[in-house]
């Protein structure tokens, strides 16, 4: 999970700690790179995954090809990366 306040509060703290099977592992900071692959997962559900209706796994496994295949081709855009590692300031 990422660093966001609700996965470090105190009270997430405490349910975890009462529950030893979880094991919490922390995404690292600045992984902005992780909010793309949300996204594209997101694209992927809403265009193809929610209302596709399946005959067979490797149907669904052949579609999911053909839309990656697709995507690339016509809607992806290349991503800059601009962080340079410094200290980034604070409001």
């Amino acid at each position: 999970m990422d660093n966001g306040s609700s996965h470090v509060a105190k009270k997430t703290r405490a349910w975890l700690a009462a529950r030893p099977r979880f094991h919490v592992h922390h995404t690292p900071q600045h992984a902005s790179w992780l909010n793309q692959v949300e996204l594209f997962f997101s694209t992927l559900t809403r265009r193809l995954l929610r209302r596709g209706q399946f005959a067979s796994r490797d149907e669904l496994a052949e579609r999911i090809d053909d839309f990656v295949l697709a995507y690339d081709e016509h809607d992806a855009k290349p991503y800059r990366w601009t962080y340079d590692g410094s200290p980034l300031k604070t409001a």
